[in-house]
């Protein structure tokens, strides 16, 4: 579904991923996790075509297309979902607004009909539902005000309503209480556990693994993937830390 071979990626001139292999296969959960300054955050940039991220080797290819030579809107509409670690806010824009706007222009370059005003606030009440978010704060600005937790079920209500077939989540844990972190993980299993569907969770900890059972776990260190195993291997992360379980790579 998702095959990365021998990525190579700078910003402002220095090198963050030098030579990432890494493939996600469809029905698959893949953990990355990995210290401070590894190359987490840029691998999800890059993946997502963030700009002023410049792609200096390799290939990276999605479901059959070069997605490099996609522009963001292209990724998206082709089916990939990106989420922040910080989730942006966007003052007089309400939600609703926003979410409708993003579904029709994604099913328009996909040659879809556009979805009426009904049939869009009954699919993001449902999904608002699963996240337990209630609907008024849909209909605030985007994210304006919002927690950090709330940012982040709003967040994952976006995912459940554009459907992507894959979801990079770039620390969807982060700035999430116990209550929270459940929820979300609850979510994301809920609208992404499927055969056709992938994800790639970036996380520093165990806690979201403990609700999003993951299939692989890789470690990234210094831009390079350099240990795979399964979910026992974020066990001993948390257990023995990573200078240990690196030391053994």
């Amino acid at each position: 579904m998702l095959k990365i071979e021998n990525l190579s990626a700078e910003i402002d001139g220095k090198q963050i991923l030098k030579g990432l292999t890494l493939s996600v296969a469809a029905g698959e959960v893949h953990a990355i996790m990995g210290p401070n300054g590894a190359g987490k955050s840029t691998l999800s940039y890059v993946l997502g075509g963030r700009p002023g991220y410049e792609v200096t080797g390799g290939s990276v290819e999605f479901m059959g297309q070069d997605l490099l030579e996609l522009d963001p809107h292209e990724r998206a509409a082709a089916g990939l979902f990106l989420g922040f670690q910080y989730p942006v806010e966007i003052p007089g824009v309400s939600n609703v607004q926003f979410l409708r706007e993003a579904l029709n222009s994604q099913r328009k370059e996909r040659g879809e009909e556009p979805v009426s005003g009904g049939e869009f606030l009954k699919l993001a009440k449902e999904k608002a539902a699963l996240l337990r978010l209630d609907m008024d704060m849909l209909k605030r600005h985007v994210n304006v005000g919002f927690s950090g937790g709330e940012k982040k079920r709003s967040e994952m209500v976006q995912m459940g309503i554009l459907g992507p077939q894959f979801a990079v989540l770039d620390e969807t844990d982060s700035g999430l209480d116990i209550d929270a972190l459940r929820v979300v993980g609850e979510g994301i299993n809920a609208i992404m556990r499927a055969p056709d569907k992938g994800v790639l969770l970036i996380t520093h900890y165990q806690r979201l693994l403990d609700y999003v059972k993951p299939d692989k776990v890789s470690i990234l260190a210094d831009g390079r993937i350099v240990q795979t195993g399964g979910p026992e291997l974020a066990l001993r992360l948390e257990e023995e830390g990573y200078d240990v379980v690196m030391a053994d790579a």
